[in-house]
């Protein structure tokens, strides 16, 4: 199993973005166009995605004009799972077979993001989300989470670092600046531009992955040696490599 890299890193913990990273959609995004608001929520979301970054204020700003509905989080977490980027179902179940803990760290709402989870396999627990406060009987909108440090761009470091305390080394996929600006709290920054390509992510990954597949994860958080033997992880990971020449960039 040669490339032209050499693959020795290994990492006990790797952490997956939700949206545009396991999933091909903006959550956010399919919200508004379900309540007809799709065209500033988009705009909102793609400055806070690229060189903008997230703030609690456009956090605030984005749920206060979409309103969201317990119904319409059950439907997004199932477009999540409808959506889901290909061969993300295998890498997660792969990597667990090795005993690696994976995780899901989001700035979207927890109950779709459950959903997504779920359907993974990735357990409840280590799914990280925005949670939403909604009527019980109606099941509008009524508030979010205002403490959780995933409503800014650089939230995710901060459950990083609490997370590092647990693994030796955590590697983190995704798509977005709030994935970029945690870069510096876990070993390797894998950017994912397969569903939604930023040349500022690119610029500031240590791999960039430009292909519509999640697949090239398996040997950048895991060694040759590792999968070898391990039936279907080896053959998974041998057609993982076949992805490299035209699918991965290291910026070095």
């Amino acid at each position: 199993m040669k490339t032209n890299w050499e693959f020795n890193n290994s990492f006990d913990a790797i952490v997956f973005d939700c949206d545009g990273t396991l999933s091909q959609i903006e959550g956010i995004d399919q919200l508004a166009e379900m309540n007809g608001v799709g065209g500033k929520v988009k705009e909102m979301t793609a400055n806070a995605m690229g060189e903008g970054g997230l703030t609690l204020e456009i956090y605030e700003e984005r749920l206060n004009i979409v309103q969201p509905t317990t119904a319409q989080l059950l439907t997004l977490g199932e477009m999540y799972a409808e959506k889901v980027t290909p061969f993300a179902s295998t890498v997660i179940q792969d990597l667990q077979e090795l005993g690696k803990s994976v995780y899901i760290m989001s700035a979207g709402l927890l109950p779709s993001v459950l959903q997504l989870g779920e359907f993974l396999g990735v357990p409840r627990e280590n799914v990280f989300a925005v949670d939403i406060m909604l009527d019980a009987n109606s099941g509008a909108y009524k508030d979010f989470d205002r403490k959780s440090p995933l409503t800014t761009s650089v939230g995710k470091a901060t459950i990083l670092k609490k997370l590092s305390a647990q693994h030796k080394r955590i590697a983190l996929i995704g798509d977005g600046m709030n994935d970029a600006a945690s870069a510096h709290a876990v070993d390797c920054f894998i950017g994912f531009g397969g569903n939604f390509d930023r040349q500022i992510i690119r610029e500031k990954s240590d791999f960039y992955i430009s292909e519509r597949t999640l697949l090239p994860v398996l040997p950048l958080c895991a060694t040759p040696d590792e999968v070898e033997g391990i039936s279907p992880v080896e053959s998974d990971y041998k057609l993982a490599l076949k992805c490299f020449d035209k699918g991965v960039t290291r910026q070095d």
